[in-house]
């Protein structure tokens, strides 16, 4: 529940399993972006502490209650199999082949991880390279995730954007420019696909011909594209349900109608790489978008706090799935 940038698609690395590049970057050339990021949301957490104070934080989540975590992990298990679904579709267009079980199990695994570990995403990166690994392809493998989380991205920012162009929101008066500057991007990446070289011999030829290709082959595949679509909209409608449990169970009580749209600034705000744990953007948008609508910023921080929680415990199947692999991992070495 936790799966978030938007933006628009990337183009992933072309690498192959054999390579060394393969998996990721050196530890050494990471670390200094990823010291950026978690400053960048410890920076945000420490602005919000000094505007509100302290207590938003700790009293959203002490009015946590039984039916608020029974329905966390209800939604839980359904938007983590839609995202298994997804993530198996686009897999099996690439020709990764990826059985459903494997697949709820690695999500709920990196959903768990990127709920407790900096930065939000080390828990995809893993379960991109350990299912590379295990189809014998890691290039294919890094990018079916990358291209599935980039299809519930753009799926996201779409709904994102109807809903808030229908509802009142505080970003309403800019929804036009955004919507024109998304539009630009759109048809500048079409045009970009179709001038892709069809040869040659460049990093950046074979990178935007492998992106094209993967496109068609793993996204806009007949059989592909109306399952990414609707898995991708469950789990965005997942998303806003667990969000409107969290400003309920911390007390927020305005209708739906105006609920709804801050709810989805502070998910599209997510997406910003800039956390520890998920927590960071996401509440400084929260109540910046509470404050602006109406109501106040401490609700704000409360309601995003109280899914911040509701998200790791809707994670903590992946917790399970880890202890259950670290013991098979070990009483395979016993064997041995």
């Amino acid at each position: 529940m936790s799966h978030a940038t938007i933006a628009a698609p990337v183009v992933p690395p072309v690498v192959t399993a054999a390579s060394p590049a393969a998996p990721a970057a050196s530890p050494a050339a990471r670390s200094p972006w990823a010291w950026v990021r978690t400053l960048g949301g410890l920076g945000v957490l420490a602005a919000l502490v000094w505007w509100v104070g302290t207590g938003p934080f700790l009293d959203g989540l002490r009015l946590i209650d039984g039916p608020a975590l029974a329905a966390a992990l209800a939604i839980g298990l359904v938007t983590t199999v839609c995202c298994a679904w997804r993530w198996a579709l686009v897999a099996g267009g690439l020709g990764v082949r990826l059985p459903m079980g494997a697949a709820v199990a690695h999500c709920y695994r990196a959903v768990f991880l990127n709920s407790t570990l900096p930065g939000g995403v080390l828990g995809d990166v893993h379960r991109a390279v350990r299912h590379g690994r295990d189809a014998g392809d890691v290039s294919r493998g890094i990018r079916a995730v990358v291209w599935e989380r980039t299809a519930g991205q753009v799926v996201q920012l779409v709904i994102a954007v109807a809903v808030l162009a229908a509802l009142p929101s505080p970003v309403r008066p800019y929804l036009p420019a955004v919507t024109g500057a998304l539009l630009v991007a759109g048809l500048g990446l079409a045009l970009l696909a179709r001038a892709a070289p069809r040869s040659g011999a460049s990093r950046w030829g074979r990178a935007l011909r492998t992106a094209v290709a993967d496109v068609r082959s793993g996204l806009l595949a007949r059989r592909t594209w109306v399952g990414v679509v609707v898995a991708s909209a469950v789990v965005v409608a997942g998303h806003l349900a667990t969000f409107v449990v969290a400003a309920r169970t911390a007390g927020a009580d305005a209708p739906l109608s105006r609920l709804v749209p801050l709810t989805l600034l502070a998910l599209l705000a997510m997406g910003l790489p800039a956390n520890v744990g998920g927590f960071g953007p996401r509440e400084g948008v929260a109540a910046w978008a509470f404050a602006a609508a109406g109501l106040t910023a401490a609700q704000g921080v409360a309601a995003a706090m109280v899914y911040g929680a509701l998200v790791l415990v809707a994670s903590l199947p992946g917790a399970a799935v880890l202890v259950v692999r670290r013991f098979r991992t070990t009483a395979a070495s016993t064997d041995r």
